[in-house]
This record gives C-alpha cells, structure tokens and sequence, in this order.
C-alpha cells in the first residue's frame, strides 16, 4: 500500500517555529538599536570637531568684525555654511549681511550643517546648537532657519573669545543617549543624559548655560571635575 507524505508544517510546529524567531528578535533588536545609537554618538562628536575648526579658520580671516575693530568674530551655523549673509559692521555696531552679498565665501563648513530648522541642525540622530554670548554673557541662539537677521545681536567684545555648542539625541534613549558640549577650548565634554530632564528632541533641548559653572553666563567656565554644572549633571571629557 503506498503511504501518504506528510508536507508542511502543523499547527505546534508554526508555533514553535514563531516563538523561536521571536526569541531571536528579542535578543537582537536591542543590540541593533544599541550599535546604532553608538554610531550616531559617534557622528555627533564628528560634527562637534568639525565645528571646532569652522570656528577656528573663521578667528584667522577676520570675516565678520561688527564693531569694526580689526578683531574677528565666531558666527552661527547659518554663517558658517554659506547658507546665511554674516553679520556686518554699520557705523561700529552690529548689522544684519545682505542677502547674495555678505555670505562667507569659501565657507569654514559644510553647506549641509547650516540647514537650519528651529534654529538646530539635525544629523544622524543628534540636535546640534551654536550660542553666542551678549554682553552680560547669556547665550543668543541665531534665527529660526539659521543666521541672523535683526536683533538681538551678540555683543561684538564677548563674541570674539566666545561660543559654545551642544549635540543632543532627536530621541533620548533610541536615536542615542549622551549629550555633549564643546566651546572655544575645543574640548569636548559629555553627560550620560539620563535620568529627570532627559535632553531630547524639541520639547527638552539643552539650555545655553547647562555645562557652565556660573548660571546665565555662558562666558564662566565650562564644568570640570571639581566645578558643579549648571544642570547637576556630570559632565566628562570625551575619551
């Protein structure tokens, strides 16, 4: 008698075969999304870097001087690209560039980190902000869509020793997890970003003055190991 053979799967089988894959997902999803985010903490930093030698060749050329006293001065994203005119000097104070005119050129850095929105830059995962200081050293962020185009302006004397930066996660905890600082020194510093007031995205940017020592003065000195941050957060160099 011939005999019969089986194809296919039974019911038991397909479910084994389920709880299986499953079990597989489970262990490699956070592993996946864990190496992404490390990649995107990695990036972060890049552009920190890269923004660190914007600012640098920026000091070198004396392309923006809104007081007019031979004394260069670091810009905004918008600037720095060549998306944005800089600022200018009209009569020794500080003036808004003219469209097509007044834009850096070469520009210190790439066009596609002055693509402002909301007066931040995304890339990779990671928020990135640049502060310049008025004059009693509070942090002036550029306009929405990058630059500066009318006042408040940065004062001229503290924005030619003066800047800072912070790159924080688009969404804490799934596109990263640190967030960094950088200022003139060009030392990177991070915190872990973890606990009550997570920076991330839009809603729960970091202030101007969160890696500072002195609160509203982003002229004092960044934190350190024997300096409490504004945010009583730890902040640690990048290793």
């Amino acid at each position: 008698m011939p005999t019969c053979r089986r194809s296919g799967f039974t019911l038991i089988e397909l479910l084994i075969v389920v709880a299986l894959i499953a079990v597989v997902a489970s262990l490699a999803i956070p592993r996946l999304l864990g190496a992404k985010s490390s990649a995107n903490e990695t990036s972060a930093v890049a552009v920190l870097r890269a923004i660190v030698a914007a600012q640098m060749q920026l000091a070198t050329s004396n392309s923006i001087d809104t007081d007019g006293d031979g004394i260069s001065e670091f810009a905004y994203f918008g600037e720095l690209s060549g998306r944005c005119p800089s600022r200018v000097s009209l009569g020794g104070v500080p003036a808004p560039g003219v469209v097509g005119i007044d834009e850096l050129e070469p520009s210190p850095l790439i066009s596609a980190l002055g693509a402002v929105t909301q007066r931040v830059v995304t890339r990779s995962g990671y928020m990135f902000q640049l502060w310049l200081p008025d004059a009693a050293g509070a942090g002036i962020p550029e306009d929405l869509n990058g630059g500066k185009a009318g006042g408040p302006f940065p004062d001229p004397n503290n924005g030619e020793s003066r800047w800072c930066a912070y790159a924080w996660p688009m969404n804490a905890g799934s596109t990263g997890n640190k967030c960094f600082f950088v200022n003139q020194d060009g030392v990177i510093i991070q915190t872990a970003n973890r606990g009550v007031g997570v920076y991330t995205g839009l809603t729960s940017p970091p202030p101007f003055d969160a890696a500072s020592s002195v609160a509203g003065d982003m002229t004092s000195q960044m934190t350190g190991p024997n300096l409490a941050a504004v945010d009583g957060r730890n902040w640690v160099p990048v290793q």
